[in-house]
């Protein structure tokens, strides 16, 4: 496939006429996110679009500084390690959630001891399950439970893990705060149209925590699922603010310096190829086969494909994991470019005609036709089926799913345990189900010992690639195209800290 193949794209087209921004006079900021949201509720969420949301609305008792990397307290103010599966923390006094209820220890309770139940449901069970519970010492002292060492805990303290009022939940539940969102952050939510509209506004009780208090007053995102509607919406001064924009468009973008900021940045994002390999789709199905695997990874050009759609930043994996990851081992088998060599593996396995087989995606359209134009190049017929993100990992966990292009952002933890704990440790979207693999994963995010912790992961990763378990891709970047009446500056975990826009 050549590199003019591979310049699949939207047309950028775009008004002539200069934009006229919204006047930051109504102290508004509009921005738009393409994808709806699984539920605004932080625990029945996984996409990251909700991730931004939660981080805006509720907080953590931890915070880690995105420039420093050091962890505050944010609704805890001290905390102690009694020994390595006991956790006590010393509440922040004075906080108040969004409907008025006072913060304490009762609500920290409240929401560890719910979220852990495995029948309540929560979306991402490894956000959580490494808590056994917490218990109340007094009204301004909990200690949280681990069920054994989990070295990552304070970072999913910092992100994952938020405290909901325990009043209000056990009156409303999930569809309740999905509906009608409290916390205690820095932006409070006004409105609620599911897949469509949300209104936040600052929240003028916000305590004195690390995140700092919100600098612009309201908040508008819309759910806007074309990226040349949005581009367009900037240019008619509807929109401030695009996140996530195609390389091709940011560039045209980036042309016209002055009416738009452009900026590219890094994200712990990676996209991947998983397969059925334990057949729990079909288990007579060419993904069982580790030859197909690996024909699949030999057919895929992804150097040639970030270099003509992804750019920016990104570069090409070898392992399922982000380099800044800890426990990411990309010193593993991997397999270059050879469609020839594809060919021959296939017909190794039975299929010297290939086959035909669905393939999903849910977002980066033009990089998962690229992908699929490679393997019908070696013989693969590929089906598209382009689904929103919630209906293909319910297609996924019901076992629906033979191959597809997925892609995951860690919750921009930077540890390992936050994708290969996620995806090979046998839960419902484990599509190996090695014994191995999973016995190796479990016992790295069990203990303590930096080396030891390294040594499991790296015989994970290198057995997952010497199995052709995954097709790793490429790491992610994004692109940010704001008004020239904003003030913004990206990090490289993928978050958009509400709090942090200002007005120039």
């Amino acid at each position: 496939m050549t590199l003019k193949t591979l310049m699949i794209g939207t047309a950028l087209s775009l008004v002539t006429a200069a934009p006229v921004f919204a006047d930051k006079a109504d102290d508004t900021l509009h921005m738009a996110i393409t994808k709806e949201l699984e539920s605004v509720d932080n625990y029945y969420n996984s996409a990251r679009e909700g991730i931004l949301f939660t981080r805006g609305v509720w907080d953590g008792l931890l915070y880690r500084d995105p420039a420093t990397g050091e962890m505050k307290g944010n609704l805890a103010t001290e905390w102690t390690w009694i020994d390595d599966v006991t956790v006590e923390f010393k509440l922040r006094e004075g906080v108040k959630f969004h409907n008025g209820e006072a913060f304490n220890a009762d609500d920290v309770v409240y929401t560890v001891n719910y979220m852990v139940n495995p029948d309540n449901g929560v979306k991402v069970m490894t956000n959580v399950s490494w808590m056994k519970g917490a218990e109340k010492v007094d009204d301004n002292t909990v200690r949280i439970n681990l069920n054994a060492p989990f070295p990552p805990a304070e970072d999913y303290l910092a992100s994952v893990v938020v405290i909901y009022p325990d009043e209000y939940y056990a009156e409303v539940g999930p569809s309740g705060m999905a509906t009608k969102p409290v916390g205690t952050g820095p932006y409070k939510v006004d409105t609620v149209e599911p897949g469509q509209r949300y209104e936040l506004s600052a929240y003028a009780d916000y305590h004195d925590s690390p995140k700092g208090k919100a600098q612009i007053g309201k908040i508008e995102i819309k759910t806007i699922p074309d990226m040349n509607t949005q581009v367009a919406e900037l240019f008619n001064g509807g929109l401030d603010f695009l996140w996530n924009v195609p390389a091709d468009q940011a560039e045209k973008l980036a042309e016209m310096d002055d009416r738009f900021d452009v900026v590219n940045a890094q994200a712990i994002r990676i996209g991947y190829i998983s397969m059925d390999a334990a057949g729990a789709v079909d288990p007579d199905g060419p993904m069982t086969k580790k030859e197909v695997r690996q024909a699949i990874y030999h057919a895929i050009d992804r150097q040639a494909i970030v270099d003509a759609l992804v750019k920016g930043s990104s570069e090409v994996v070898n392992a399922g994991c982000a380099p800044i990851q800890f426990g990411c081992d990309l010193s593993v088998t991997t397999y270059d470019y050879d469609p020839e060599k594809a060919k021959a593996l296939l017909a190794e396995a039975g299929y010297p005609d290939g086959f035909e087989i669905d393939f999903y995606a849910y977002r980066d359209r033009p990089y998962a036709e690229a992908l699929m134009g490679m393997l019908n190049e070696i013989g693969i017929k590929t089906n598209f089926n382009y689904l929103k993100y919630a209906a293909l990992r319910e297609k996924r966990e019901k076992k629906e799913v033979a191959i597809s292009f997925q892609t995951w952002g860690s919750y921009s933890l930077p540890d390992v345990s936050a994708i290969t704990g996620e995806f090979f440790t046998g839960g419902p979207l484990d599509d190996a189900k090695d014994p191995e693999v999973i016995d190796w994963v479990k016992q790295a995010g069990s203990i303590t010992d930096r080396a030891e912790r390294q040594a499991l992961y790296s015989k994970a990763h290198a057995k997952i690639a010497d199995e052709a378990y995954w097709v790793p891709l490429w790491t992610y970047n994004v692109n940010y195209v704001l008004s020239k009446e904003l003030n913004f500056d990206p990090t490289d975990d993928e978050v958009i800290r509400f709090a942090d826009f200002s007005w120039k």
